[in-house]
């Protein structure tokens, strides 16, 4: 009987395993063949199956994860890496992959602080992977994108329909651009990646009904001034095997606008008239270019001899360029272009204005990784060998989507180069074959956290046309118009703090004179917190600054950039008061005959609290300015004579250490035993509390009596000008944990941004934390009576030196 009972136990149990592998083996078989929609269907009833091993349930994992990325469902994508990551299951040397792909997606979702901390986990990984470094930086503050947002203004297209419609061109007097809606009769064909059907693409005759006329801006009926007819063939394109090259233009993000959503409005899609079958071909057309006379086109397809696809050695079809000619019959003398190769892709065309240059993307050996951008001289009867653009263009990522104006500047999408997520629209300027200027993101509102490309605009980017799916995610790509009304800031960013050089104080309402090298001028003054913000610094110019006040000695300070940070740049100016007569600074206190005696004063090691020898004081008679140096002894101590009825303060200097300014305000001789500073040397590693920062209860808003401590901290950081720290608030025991915690974080924040106001660079602040009421410094807690002095003791914030020097 007990063997009977096992036998059937086993059976049942090899069932179940029978079936989970069967099912495991169909979903992969889906994922090699890259039908991702069937493959995710098939790993998601995988995953409900119990019994699987962490093995078997790591790879179900990881091919779904990347199959929802594949078909750009990064909601879906970030679930499933988010609950694998959190799996404790060893994920081994798929690790660091898979924590990158869980940023990408985090970014893709506009999930911008988590997808920074999820790069700076990749980066503990692995530590030289440049493009994780920008993408970090960028997300530690992406509103340095958002500065040009108030000047565009962004509209969905009527044209648009719940399919993708994408890549527009301009073609006569109107619009050509790509799109899979669905023929309205006949064989409904589908891409087997994303289950979508193949392209073709329209013309919308008159750009006027696009940009309202007629047709306005969307409505019911808005559709039926909308004329549509299909392109003449210009052959047939069958993408039934995605590369590297192909996989954005049939998948792109989308998804809704970040930041401020300044100026961004959009509307219903209308779906245009579906064209009839006998201009639909089985397969896709497009992305296409364009000569001037209209009667040539470049355009790009699959690898196909006749009506039969031909494969690489590696059994992929391959893209290729093709050149057109129309005539009255449709397009004809179909050629491929001259470095099409059977082993590589090329495609997405865009002509220079003078059309001798040739733009397309390939991912032909020899480039920087993914799709490159290269471009091709027009030779008299053909096109030359393709150059590579090269690295301020190209990355290891994916380039592509080229588009050259009139004035010369190459427009493209790039999911290398530091962006709000997935691809986002660049430009640079050209000198000829090669870019002359780093490549500058449009920023918001043409860039959002999904996939943006297909960009064609005027020399001066008032206006033009953009694809995005933004709208709705997945591969419903959507065309967008924009306009801009005002001037852009393309330059680098900089931020001018000018300060007391002795009190390090910020000077309001000083004016900064600034000239580069060809001497032009301009005179701007600092705001209340003594800064100045600027947008228009030319990388690779010398610039001068002239800060000057009433009161104070003007200071000249030079500065170049030489490459433009997604971080803006920090300018200290500080400005020295002229030299003062001791006599009548003392005589101004009202005690020309001062009395004097010796004060005495001890310094210490913060973390020992030992008595540290040898450290160099600076005493700074506020009386008079002037300024002596002592030694502290083997005991610490030091003394000096001092001036009654005057203010001294007090710096510790000594290699590795750095110490915070003590203050002595009116010194008395008789209370010389109880005056007696005393400094603490604090050096890396070490936590500093910051005196006199503090909250009122429940809040988290700076008080005006904290502002002089934080001062200090601005101060301090301005005296050690490579110091970086962590920021720590904390707390008292009232109210929950709970509150208490969140509370503790707002903190934290509010006085980072402070000192970011003050003119301290983010960088500095590597990171600021909340530690609720779990460190309290004294007895009071939960239930403990306590006075409210004793309370705000615990509201406090403290400073962990991570670099000194």
């Amino acid at each position: 009987m007990k063997r009977t009972l096992l036998i059937l136990l086993f059976s049942v149990w090899s069932t179940v395993v029978f079936g989970q592998n069967v099912l495991i083996k169909t979903a992969n078989h889906y994922y090699e063949s890259m039908s991702y929609i069937k493959a995710i269907t098939a790993y998601e009833e995988a995953l409900k199956k119990k019994g699987l091993s962490e093995v078997e349930k790591a790879l179900v994992m990881k091919n779904l994860a990347d199959s929802y990325l594949k078909i750009k469902d990064a909601t879906n994508g970030e679930r499933v890496l988010q609950t694998l990551l959190n799996s404790g299951i060893d994920l081994g040397s798929d690790k660091p992959a898979l924590i990158l792909s869980y940023a990408k997606a985090l970014a893709s979702n506009a999930k911008y602080t988590e997808s920074q901390q999820q790069f700076e986990n990749y980066l503990q990984l692995v530590q030289n992977d440049s493009r994780a470094q920008g993408f970090a930086k960028l997300y530690s503050d992406v509103s340095v994108l958002s500065k040009n947002a108030p000047c565009y203004q962004v509209d969905y297209l009527p044209i648009n329909t719940t399919a993708a419609d994408f890549s527009p061109v301009k073609y006569q007097n109107g619009l050509v651009f790509v799109s899979n809606r669905q023929n309205a009769v006949g064989l409904k064909r589908v891409f087997e990646w994303n289950n979508s059907p193949f392209l073709d693409l329209f013309h919308l005759e008159e750009i006027g009904k696009a940009e309202g006329g007629e047709a306005g801006m969307g409505g019911a009926g808005s559709n039926k001034n909308v004329k549509l007819k299909k392109m003449p063939e210009v052959g047939r394109d069958e993408y039934t095997e995605p590369t590297a090259n192909d996989s954005h233009t049939l998948g792109t993000f989308g998804g809704g606008n970040i930041g401020r959503k300044a100026n961004y409005s959009s509307k219903a899609a209308v779906e245009s008239d579906r064209m009839n079958k006998t201009i639909n071909s089985k397969y896709h057309e497009g992305p296409i270019a364009f000569y001037k006379d209209g009667q040539r086109a470049i355009f790009t397809r699959n690898n196909m001899k006749g009506n039969t696809p031909k494969k690489s050695d590696d059994g992929i079809i391959k893209l290729k360029l093709y050149s057109a000619e129309a005539k009255s019959n449709g397009w004809t003398n179909i050629k491929e272009l001259p470095f099409n190769s059977d082993q590589f892709s090329t495609g997405h065309p865009s002509l220079s204005a003078d059309e001798k240059l040739l733009f397309f993307v390939s991912d032909m050996p020899g480039g920087y990784g993914g799709t490159d951008i290269y471009v091709s001289k027009w030779e008299g009867s053909d096109w030359g060998a393709p150059i590579n653009l090269g690295d301020k263009v190209n990355t290891p990522g994916n380039e592509m989507f080229p588009f050259v104006d009139e004035a010369g500047n190459l427009y493209f999408s790039s999911d290398g180069h530091p962006g709000l997520g997935d691809l986002d629209i660049f430009f640079v300027r050209l000198d000829g074959t090669s870019a002359s200027s780093k490549a500058v993101n449009l920023g918001v509102p043409i860039n959002s956290s999904k996939d943006d490309f297909g960009i064609i605009t005027d020399k001066d980017r008032k206006s033009g046309y953009f694809s995005s799916n933004r709208k709705e995610g997945g591969d419903d790509d959507d065309i967008y118009r924009f306009e801009r009304s005002c001037e852009v800031t393309e330059g680098c960013e900089l931020l001018i703090a000018v300060y007391d050089a002795d009190t390090k104080m910020p000077l309001a309402h000083a004016k900064v004179v600034y000239k580069d090298e060809n001497g032009a001028r301009q005179v701007v003054e600092t705001d209340d917190e003594g800064i100045v913000k600027l947008g228009n610094i030319v990388e690779g110019v010398q610039y001068q600054f002239e800060a000057s006040r009433e009161g104070y000695e003007t200071n000249i300070v030079p500065f170049f950039i030489e490459e433009c940070d997604n971080e803006a740049s920090r300018l200290e100016i500080p400005l020295t008061r002229p030299n003062r007569d001791t006599t009548d600074l003392v005589n101004r206190n009202g005690n020309p005959n001062a009395k004097t005696c010796v004060v005495r004063g001890r310094v210490f090691e913060l973390s020992s609290k030992a008595p540290m020898e040898g450290v160099e004081v600076l005493v700074k008679n506020e009386c008079n300015g002037s300024v002596i140096t002592v030694y502290s002894n083997k005991d610490g101590y030091f003394q000096f004579d001092a001036v009654e009825g005057c203010d001294y303060t007090f710096q510790g200097k000594k290699p590795g250490y750095g110490s915070k300014e003590v203050q002595l305000p009116k010194f008395l001789c008789v209370d010389a035993a109880k005056q007696q500073p005393v400094i603490y040397m604090f050096k890396e590693g070490d936590v500093v509390v910051i005196e006199n920062i503090y909250f009122d209860y429940g809040k988290y808003y700076i008080r005006r009596d904290a502002r002089e401590g934080l001062d200090k901290l601005v101060s301090l950081m301005r005296e050690y000008p490579n110091m970086k720290v962590e920021l720590y608030s904390h707390t008292d025991s009232r109210s929950s944990k709970e509150f208490n915690q969140t509370l503790s974080e707002n903190r934290a924040k509010s006085t980072a941004e402070y000192l970011f106001k003050r003119g301290i660079s983010r960088s500095r602040i590597v990171d600021y934390k909340g530690f609720g009421e779990n460190q309290l410094v004294n007895g009071c807690a939960d239930g403990v009576k306590c006075s409210e002095a004793e309370h705000q003791l615990n509201r406090r914030t403290e400073i962990k030196v991570v670099q000194l020097h």
